[in-house]
């Protein structure tokens, strides 16, 4: 079989490449499938990402990173974008599917926000806020107690 080694397979972000010596792999015995091999081998893995150290990001990267929800669900104790995958009964397969998680979740994280356009208001919205304005106002006049030396 022609396979390519780990770094060179999967999906990227766009525009980046994380080097190797950044993320940190972990492996473990998984649950779910595997018949016997399940309590024998460590078929689960787990991917970390400190991205906060990491050199391939910019720092307005770091910062869009840090406020998405995606990251911030799968932030562990010390900063580190965390995926794990335990799907596959191979270690291989769940190892490529925890990069493709990764890769996916940078993917949307990094993409910018949309501008938004504000719009203009239109001429009933105007004339609706004015006339619920003078409606208060009128309901509020009625509370206001009357002063006897007034003309009005």
């Amino acid at each position: 079989m022609n396979r390519k080694p780990p770094s060179e397979r999967g999906p990227k972000a766009p525009g980046i490449s994380i080097p190797d010596n950044e993320l940190e792999f972990t492996f473990a015995r998984s649950s779910g499938p595997g018949g016997q091999n399940v309590n024998k081998v460590e078929t689960k893995v787990s991917v970390s990402f400190n991205f906060t150290t990491s050199r391939v990001l910019s720092w307005e990267e770091k910062g869009r990173l840090g406020r998405h929800p995606l990251v911030l669900q799968n932030l562990s104790g010390d900063g580190a974008l965390v995926v794990t995958s335990q799907e596959h009964r191979s270690q291989t397969l769940n190892r490529e599917e925890a990069m493709r998680k990764l890769y996916e979740i940078l993917r949307q994280a990094l993409r910018p926000p949309k501008k938004r356009i504000p719009t203009k208001k239109t001429r009933a919205s105007e004339r609706e806020r004015l006339a619920a304005k003078r409606s208060r106002s009128a309901s509020k006049k009625t509370r206001r107690s009357v002063d006897p030396y007034s003309d009005e």
